[in-house]
């Protein structure tokens, strides 16, 4: 049997109220060529007992001991025999089509990766339609500092060549709080990044333990990220200085705004003044981009059957719709 395009790998802990419909939202991807590999992060509720009741679609790992989610995206990474790794969060769920889309975005550039999109939702899983949008919009850029639109910043709208992954080591265990901002300063240079704007490929669940409520490890996890680059951690060097810089600024921007809106001003103030520059930087090449204009939107037409994707051709079956509940206006969530 042939190699999967995709692998879709899911890191739960303690995620008994959520990861049936995370599961379940894999298993219902409308594209012939994947696997799903299911990371229990040794969870002390009834999170095991439910994906045992999933079946055998599923491939099961459980960690004897608590390690952290990088650690249980790196293990389900390193089994994994897909082309391009899927993260999924224990707490999210994938829209029906969201495969399809990236398969049809690789398809086409065979990028080293894939920002999906997005969609925020609270308390139960929206019902939504089986039929995506006819057609995907994208920005391509030559590498992910390129970037000159907004992304939600989580783990679960992350595709990624898996190669290319290992090359950079995969997720870093040392850093939880701002964990994907890593990760992605880890791949800056890797060449083909592809911003999703449409359709939406992620339902973003937030609820009461979300981690991107704690405003204040976050902060210190910029200046981890902080020592990380002048250290030289993350490649590029002097070529991307600048880029990355202003990147940071962006970064800094929002999470000293969170701070100082949320209770830690002397926080939220130290973190922005002591980084200002980076602040100027940022703000300076948003302005630029806003007078010369931002890279161009591009469309691919996604076909309703998906035969887009598969190797040779299969009939075609309606999929039946549900109500349609559009969830809009996504926030960051790590």
């Amino acid at each position: 049997m042939s190699e999967p395009l995709f692998s879709i790998v899911i890191a739960c802990y303690n995620h008994e109220a959520f990861i049936k419909e995370a599961v379940e939202s894999a298993l219902r991807q409308q594209h012939p060529s994947k696997e799903i590999i299911v990371v229990d992060d040794a969870s002390t509720d009834g999170t095991a007992e439910v994906i045992k009741s999933l079946g055998d679609s599923i491939i099961y790992r459980r960690h004897p001991v608590n390690r952290g989610a990088a650690v249980a995206r790196n293990y389900g990474a390193s089994i994994a025999k897909g082309k391009y790794l899927v993260f999924l969060d224990g707490d999210d769920a994938f829209m029906p089509w969201s495969l399809r889309v990236y398969g049809r975005i690789i398809a086409e550039r065979s990028p080293m990766f894939i920002l999906g999109r997005s969609s925020l939702f609270y308390g139960d899983l929206p019902r939504i339609m089986t039929t995506p949008e006819p057609s995907i919009r994208f920005v391509e850029y030559a590498t992910f500092l390129d970037k000159d639109r907004h992304w939600v910043y989580n783990s679960s709208s992350l595709v990624v060549d898996r190669a290319a992954f290992w090359d950079v080591g995969g997720w870093s265990p040392d850093i939880f709080y701002q964990d994907i901002q890593d990760l992605l300063n880890k791949l800056c240079v890797a060449r083909g990044t592809i911003l999703v704007l449409g359709p939406d490929t992620v339902l973003y669940r937030m609820h009461s333990t979300n981690a991107v409520r704690q405003i204040a490890p976050f902060i210190q996890g910029i200046y981890l990220l902080l020592a990380k680059s002048r250290q030289g951690t993350y490649p590029g060097g002097h070529k991307v200085w600048a880029k990355r810089s202003a990147w940071f600024g962006g970064l800094i921007f929002y999470w000293a705004k969170e701070g100082m809106q949320n209770g830690l001003l002397l926080e939220g103030l130290k973190l922005a003044i002591t980084n200002l520059w980076m602040i100027v930087l940022a703000v300076s090449r948003r302005a630029v981009a806003w007078i010369a204009g931002r890279r161009r939107v591009e469309v691919l037409t996604l076909d309703p059957c998906g035969s887009e994707h598969l190797l040779g051709s299969l009939p075609c079956t309606p999929m039946p719709e549900a109500s349609l509940v559009t969830m809009k206006g996504p926030a960051a969530k790590a």
